[in-house]
């Protein structure tokens, strides 16, 4: 499916050779996934490199409790360094991915993306980027869950996630699977927070009455 966005609304691919965007042109596909759909399991084998043009994909792993946790998303005009790791390596994807909103990708084949990246220096420093932003975020991610405890880090979680009247618009069983816990452990939380008015509930919703309030349980232990 052709997306009225294409890949040259990116600087990235705007700033290739002609040749190289005359060889991407022919190769390159859209696909469109509406909200949940799953994109990638684990070990499936990966046709290609994908680039989010709209909405976002959630890159998520499964505990030996089958409790799910995200590991990072990709937003519009990135792309999936796992995915890069299996056409370089010819490996099977190692997680799972699902659009998180209705979302449209672009897919360069594998043997095409490899011919661009020796040949383009904007693939090259798209590679580069993608590995050091996935580095970034799972190192973030890491030092959260060794130094904060979870009502620290579903505290910022809702504050990273709030629209601008501060709504989450998120069930607790999603919220839960983003942090890798169960939603009985979260609804816990909540009704913590409810009961210290931080928040309140509704269905398939949070909307944040303090944010003050939860930025200070972010930056201290939970009293």
């Amino acid at each position: 499916m052709k997306s009225k966005i294409d890949l040259e609304s990116f600087d990235t691919f705007r700033h290739m050779s002609k040749v190289g965007k005359a060889m991407l042109g022919p190769g390159l596909h859209y696909t469109r996934f509406d909200k949940k759909t799953a994109v990638l399991g684990k070990g499936q084998a990966v046709s290609g490199a994908y680039v989010v043009i709209s909405g976002r994909l959630r890159v998520f792993t499964l505990s030996p409790d089958g409790n799910e946790a995200t590991l990072y998303w990709i937003a519009p005009g990135e792309t999936c360094v796992l995915a890069l790791n299996c056409i370089f390596n010819d490996l099977l994807y190692p997680a799972w991915v699902e659009a998180e909103a209705a979302t449209t990708i672009a897919v360069i084949p594998g043997p095409l993306y490899r011919m661009l990246f020796e040949n383009e220096a904007v693939i090259r420093n798209v590679t580069v980027q993608a590995l050091s932003t996935l580095v970034f975020r799972l190192m973030d991610e890491l030092e959260r869950i060794h130094s904060s405890k979870l009502e620290q880090r579903l505290a910022n979680f809702l504050l990273l996630r709030a629209a601008a009247d501060g709504s989450v618009r998120m069930t607790q069983q999603e919220i839960a699977a983003h942090l890798g816990t169960s939603r009985e452990v979260i609804a816990r939380l909540f009704r913590q927070f409810v009961a210290k008015k931080y928040v309140s509930t509704q269905r398939g919703a949070v909307l944040i009455n303090q944010p003050a309030r939860l930025m200070s349980l972010v930056k201290k232990d939970f009293s």
